[in-house]
């Protein structure tokens, strides 16, 4: 994958990941629901109704304002374990947590999904969503997820992606490419968060490429779902 960043200066790309989540955080929310026509509720239920092996322990990686560690709480038992890299997104998932009477289930914390601080085998299920694009070492941060990911476990990645089928296909790309970093802009104040969301969903190895990429560091099982017409897509594998 080509090494997309949000910002021209000369920072890795790990560091600008952090900056650019920190200054979007107060409106994440609102523009990942104005952006998705609230489809991302939707895409978010979809991760968790694939999650079929009844984990106790949960994964949740590139956790954000934690709205995946929110909804795996339907999973009866499970304990969640939320991780970023951008504290002002974790402030408002806690805040989230807190309102929710979740605390006892759902424990975020501040820790990079390239350098996990957990013992191998630790979870039976992780799930990321518009996560993986944004890691500096894809390979890496994927061999960190199968590392701490026991036997047997699932893992569940949501991804961006552009539909294939007519006319949906050139409709999306209009919108994709003129209409939400537009409004991203307009309502994040940060002119290139949004602009680099469509790059690195361009960059990014989708479907059967990005299958492969699981294969080669040792996932079985290995399946895509197309969800709202191809405009983003579920990776399921198992340890």
């Amino acid at each position: 994958m080509k090494n997309i960043k949000p910002y021209s200066n000369n920072n890795k790309k790990k560091k600008q990941i952090k900056t650019m989540f920190d200054n979007i955080s107060q409106t994440y929310d609102l523009l990942n629901s104005v952006l998705s026509f609230r489809m991302d509720y939707f895409w978010r239920k979809s991760v968790i109704n694939n999650i079929k092996n009844n984990p106790n322990t949960i994964l949740d990686i590139a956790t954000g304002t934690a709205d995946i560690a929110i909804s795996a709480s339907k999973i009866k038992n499970a304990k969640i374990t939320g991780i970023d890299i951008s504290p002002k997104m974790l402030e408002i998932g806690n805040q989230k947590i807190k309102k929710k009477n979740l605390t006892e289930r759902i424990k975020l914390e501040l820790a990079d999904a390239e350098a996990l601080p957990y013992k191998s085998n630790s979870f039976q299920a992780i799930t990321c969503g518009f996560g993986v694009r944004n890691f500096e070492n894809m390979e890496l941060g994927l061999k960190e997820i199968y590392r701490v990911l026991q036997t047997n476990g699932t893992l569940i990645i949501l991804e961006p992606s552009t539909p294939s089928s007519f006319p949906f296909k050139h409709i999306y790309k209009l919108y994709f490419s003129y209409f939400l970093p537009f409004v991203g802009k307009l309502i994040s104040k940060d002119k290139s968060a949004y602009k680099y969301f469509t790059q690195s969903v361009i960059a990014f190895p989708e479907k059967n490429e990005f299958i492969d990429t699981l294969k080669k560091i040792g996932f079985k099982n290995c399946k895509q779902k197309s969800l709202t017409f191809g405009v983003a897509s579920l990776y399921i594998a198992e340890k």
